[in-house]
């Protein structure tokens, strides 16, 4: 169970808690952060930046195919998450009919600054790449190539409404895989929390909503 995990050098507190999350209930899966810097290096990625990108890893979670060759299933995952059940019950649920499967929010986030003082950007599809299953092996997946995600030409619009696939290609998944803290408050411990406004390692989010389960997810790495 190959687990790619967004990583932004202005949270790795949040990438080093999910990490926890995944590893403590499922010791067999491989959690791999997608940092920008080695991905250059490495001459995987090497588009300009983009004033737009919210995040280190906007467009490089669009990589994945190609890095584990099209092959199986893999999944990727923001930073600012964390699991609160085995994992593999998501990769359980992985249904080769589709390219990728995901949550599909419908929703309009508010106007206005994200988290780290970011503008937030509304599109369709919004957050549904926040958390994707993807079937790397998928036919319609050979077009994620590091040239087309590299094009500057190919914008992230594009790739976050996953413009490069048919509508009957991406999978549903239910919302406790992508519980958005602050849109849903339906469920009291979801499987996947989704701390997409800004989660407790900010100090304006110290108190936000299931804080409690962040911070209790932080003492358990620490103590472990």
């Amino acid at each position: 169970m190959k687990v790619f995990v967004g990583w932004d050098s202005r949270e790795d507190i949040a990438y080093q808690v999910c990490k926890h999350s995944i590893v403590s209930r499922q010791p067999n899966a491989e959690v791999i952060p997608l940092k920008q810097n080695e991905l250059r290096e490495q001459e995987l990625y090497w588009r300009d930046v983009d004033k737009l990108a919210s995040t280190e890893f906007t467009f490089t979670r669009f990589l994945i195919p190609e890095l584990v060759d099209y092959n199986g299933w893999a999944l990727f995952m923001d930073c600012d998450m964390i699991l609160t059940t085995d994992i593999k019950e998501l990769f359980d649920q992985a249904d080769d009919k589709y390219a990728v499967m995901c949550v599909q929010h419908d929703y309009t986030p508010k106007e206005g600054m994200k988290m780290d003082g970011k503008q937030q950007t509304v599109y369709p599809r919004k957050n549904w790449s926040s958390v994707m299953l993807i079937n790397c092996a998928h036919p319609s997946n050979k077009t994620l190539t590091k040239e087309l995600v590299n094009n500057a030409d190919t914008t992230g619009a594009y790739l976050h409404r996953f413009s490069w696939l048919k509508d009957e290609e991406i999978g549903e998944l239910d919302h406790t895989w992508n519980y958005l803290v602050g849109v849903y408050d339906d469920i009291d411990v979801p499987n996947l929390i989704h701390y997409t406004e800004g989660g407790p390692w900010f100090e304006n989010y110290r108190n936000c909503e299931k804080d409690n389960l962040w911070k209790n997810e932080l003492w358990q790495m620490m103590n472990s």
